[in-house]
């Protein structure tokens, strides 16, 4: 071995050594009686420690999003406002205390009304040994990924976006705090997973008819709408000739095909939106459209899917042509990268729903949460949530119907949950769309014929 390899050598064995060491000496200790905390951390990133606080003091934290830091802090003893000092470091932090319900802790860089993000107590799953990373343009992501030892899987060039996999978690981890304060990176995360979508189940007592509605398609690409289905699969000819001329060719985004045995969650969201646009067009005296669906499969073979699989299902669905995106998932992860590609989308005039969630915690489920998305929960009845459906402050939030039933391979299906709200949503925006009205119009019509409830 030369001196020079040599020396390379001792330098990953010496920084693998210190990683470990961080990994295993990052403590933080609450005396919640007492009013008294216990620090011992080094490298850690501000949103997994603002995750740690939230679960042993039951605050509810908010913070301003786009802001990082990376915390070192050894302390014992100290009263909670020294404490949370020695934590945030130059970070702004306003605590609100309240004897008769939850106190609140408000983390910002410029005013404290803009920390709006509920940072929840659970830590959201993700891919150990990966991080997603948006550069800034000229940026020479080869060199970066070399210098922490990483391995670039994948790219999304238009974006700025990259996929980096590391020899373990601990070395991601690391990364991830160094990254946060790199001048080339604009955003740095993990990979989260995405929760698996709810099945459709067949019934009998349901009756659904096979969709008939004619596609009759512009003349010109000036008035073509094409919702983008981001889901798993679809099989477009079970739904019928009918349903399956407006469904386009599917992009694969991940590798496989679902191997559910009934109508995959992808197929049963097509069905929603064509039931919604059937039912609006004929009321409006036209039982014709020139609205198409184009499919981008992110699950693949895969009951779950990742931050990383989404961002590449927008690019793929918008470079395909779609002007609103169905979102029918989602995450308790808030990957700022895929918050950056979703707000690159938005830019660029896309309208995107998503869907809120099956579980009422309360807190935020990205992207629906996403500035730049619309955010969807159900309904039960009229008027009345589901019992299943999540929210939370959000004043474009809407609630639409979370049952739906449709026809496939002739047998009758139903399926329920905040995800066919979300596309009942996107049939109904693509359907006025293509009848002429602006997104504006729309949207603010959608506002007020669809509120969410009082609770």
């Amino acid at each position: 071995m030369t001196g020079l390899r040599k020396f390379a050598f001792m330098v990953c064995l010496f920084v693998a050594f210190n990683f470990a060491a961080d990994a295993q000496t990052n403590s933080l200790t609450w005396h919640k009686a007492a009013g008294r905390v216990d620090a011992n951390i080094r490298n850690e990133a501000l949103l997994p420690l603002l995750q740690d606080i939230t679960a042993k003091t039951g605050w509810h934290v908010y913070l301003e999003p786009g802001t990082t830091h990376t915390v070192s802090a050894k302390f014992r003893n100290r009263p909670v406002g020294d404490a949370l000092k020695m934590l945030f470091g130059d970070l702004n932090f306003a605590f609100v205390p309240k004897a008769d319900s939850v106190s609140q802790l408000y983390i910002f860089r410029t005013e404290m009304k803009n920390a709006t993000h509920l940072v929840s107590a659970q830590k959201a799953k993700h891919v150990a040994n990966e991080l997603l990373v948006k550069v800034k343009p000229g940026t020479d992501i080869k060199n970066l990924a070399r210098i922490f030892g990483a391995k670039i899987t994948g790219e999304m060039d238009k974006y700025g976006v990259y996929r980096l996999q590391f020899a373990d978690a601990d070395a991601a981890d690391s990364a991830l705090s160094q990254l946060q304060n790199d001048s080339d990176v604009q955003n740095v995360d993990y990979n989260y997973y995405f929760d698996q979508p709810p099945t459709a189940q067949q019934v009998s007592s349901a009756s659904a008819t096979p969709l008939s509605l004619s596609l009759n398609p512009p003349s010109n690409n000036n008035g073509k709408v094409i919702v983008g289905l981001i889901d798993t699969s679809v099989d477009a000819p079970s739904l019928g000739s009918d349903a399956a001329q407006f469904i386009l060719s599917q992009i694969n985004v991940a590798d496989g095909t679902s191997s559910d045995s009934g109508p995959t969650h992808g197929t049963a969201m097509a069905a929603q939106i064509l039931e919604t646009i059937q039912s609006l067009q004929t009321t409006m005296g036209n039982n014709s459209t020139s609205l198409q669906i184009q499919p981008v499969n992110v699950y693949g073979s895969s009951e779950t899917t990742t931050s990383w699989d989404v961002a590449q299902g927008i690019q793929a669905a918008v470079n395909a042509g779609a002007t609103v995106l169905n979102m029918s998932l989602g995450s308790s992860g808030d990957s700022s990268v895929l918050d950056a590609v979703v707000a690159e989308a938005a830019s660029d005039g896309i309208t995107m729903f998503g869907a809120a969630g099956n579980t009422p915690t309360g807190e935020p489920y990205y992207p629906a949460a996403d500035s730049g998305v619309y955010a969807i929960t159900a309904l039960g009845q009229p008027g009345q949530l589901a019992s299943y459906a999540n929210t939370w402050a959000d004043p474009s939030m809407m609630a639409l119907p979370g049952t739906g039933t449709f026809n496939y391979d002739g047998q009758s299906w139903v399926v329920q949950g905040t995800s066919t709200s979300t596309a009942i949503a996107a049939g109904v925006f693509g359907t006025y769309l293509i009848n002429g009205w602006t997104p504006s119009q729309i949207s603010t019509a959608m506002g007020k014929k669809f509120p969410v409830p009082a609770q």
